[in-house]
């Protein structure tokens, strides 16, 4: 027996959109093609039954939805595999209250998270993706479907894949390792005593499509915008496609101009920024262009875009810790406040922030002489790393990759080693 009329309520109860549907007899759907419905599909009435709850039953079950959006991703054997809409993060990750102030370091220093992420990211993401070995052979399939509605009656498919299980982990693993990137988070936890509290800290991940949506157009992007951001990204984790350059500089741009958000939203931002531009100099198609960064500070890269932004963190800092001892109110550095300048003009945004740093370089001098003697080191070692031309250069304004050295020298400020932290409280005793 065909089915005359095909289930609706796939999404949630009040979802009215269809499939299949075909009440328009006598319009146009079928003029010079067919003289009835039943010749351009015809489907058994327990066929459709059991297709539409199934379908219905995975969406429930583990769909990525947003508004009308609804994308799906199964295995046909029904094993367990990841989700590839979401963040795999969580590892090596770090946490703000791990980290012990100066006055506090333990005998034994921390470990320095900051020197081997890269490589425990990739170690722990692949012992991750072994843990899926059931799905990694040649005869099983994988299923992506995403799903959308331009009216209240309407239902289509917007995306459709069928991958081998190897296939589709080896995307999913291009995608997280080429992408990843130390962002922030924020969860609560109970201590002992069944109290909560905040703790936040950073987690090195491949961002979601819908946080990358956030950071390219703010938290009050409309759907429209966000739904088809979502509908770009799919194809660059499930297909290999690269990354829209469009998508990575509106992500800085929104960075870089930082008037109007909230500082967790512009942290989100600033990680989200740099995941995408190295993941995007990464797996870029022009192979004379691929560039590879690590996640963590690299001393010794000499580029002119990574030095200054390099050099916009060692300032920031320096002002911050001027402030707090002090006993100031927290308030933005000029560092902050000049980002927009620094990035197009950074020679003479530069001597413009160097010179704001005099009159708290002298409150270090008097309230922590071991710390302001680092500091100034370590302006000095970054400025000799320059090439003349570059350091002068008031013409070129800086690419992204300055935001990978500002972020990078700030992560670095944040995760140091204890054996930096004793130095730091050793010269502020004496």
């Amino acid at each position: 027996a065909l089915a005359e009329q095909h289930p609706a309520r796939l999404r949630n109860a009040g979802d009215k959109a269809k499939l299949i549907s075909s009440n328009d007899s006598s319009g146009f759907t079928f003029r010079g093609r067919f003289t009835d419905k039943e010749q351009a599909i015809s489907v058994g009435h327990e066929i459709s039954q059991k297709a539409h709850s199934a379908l219905r039953w995975l969406i429930g079950r583990q769909g990525y939805r947003h508004d009308t959006q609804v994308f799906i991703a199964w295995a046909v054997s029904g094993k367990q595999f990841p989700s590839p809409f979401g963040e795999l993060g969580g590892w090596g990750e770090w946490n703000d209250d791990e980290v012990p102030e100066p006055e506090t370091v333990p005998a034994e220093a921390p470990p320095d998270h900051t020197r081997d992420l890269g490589q425990s990211f990739a170690r722990r993401l692949n012992v991750y993706m072994a843990g899926y070995g059931e799905i990694d052979n040649p005869t099983e399939d994988i299923v992506v479907m995403g799903l959308d509605s331009a009216t209240t009656g309407r239902m289509a498919i917007t995306y459709y894949r069928e991958l081998k299980g190897a296939e589709f982990l080896e995307r999913l693993r291009r995608w997280h390792t080429a992408m990843a990137w130390p962002q922030r988070f924020s969860r609560k936890e109970t201590d002992a005593k069944g109290k909560s509290k905040p703790v936040v800290g950073w987690s090195p991940a491949a961002p979601a499509p819908d946080t990358i949506s956030v950071a390219a157009y703010g938290r009050r992007l409309d759907d429209k915008l966000r739904k088809a951001t979502v509908e770009r990204l799919i194809p660059c984790v499930i297909d290999g496609r690269p990354l829209p350059r469009d998508l990575m500089e509106a992500c800085a741009h929104r960075v870089i101009h930082r008037s109007g958000q909230d500082s967790w939203e512009w942290e989100l931002s600033l990680g989200v920024a740099c995941a995408l531009f190295k993941g995007f100099y990464e797996t870029h198609p022009d192979s004379h262009q691929r560039r590879s960064y690590a996640m963590a500070l690299e001393p010794t890269r000499t580029s002119r875009d990574y030095l200054f932004g390099r050099l916009l963190a060692i300032a920031e800092n320096i002002e911050q810790k001027a402030l707090k001892y002090a006993d100031e109110k927290e308030r933005p550095t000029n560092a902050e406040r000049l980002m927009q300048h620094f990035a197009m003009r950074p020679a003479s945004a530069w001597l413009n922030i160097r010179l704001a740093l005099e009159p708290y370089l002298e409150r270090l001098r008097s309230s922590s002489p071991g710390l302001l003697k680092i500091r100034k080191d370590l302006l000095d070692d970054v400025t000799g790393l320059f090439q003349p031309d570059d350091f002068t250069d008031d013409s070129r304004r800086l690419s992204p990759e300055f935001l990978l050295g500002y972020h990078c020298q700030r992560l670095d400020f944040r995760y140091k080693p204890g054996a930096e932290n004793a130095t730091d409280a050793e010269g502020d005793k004496a």
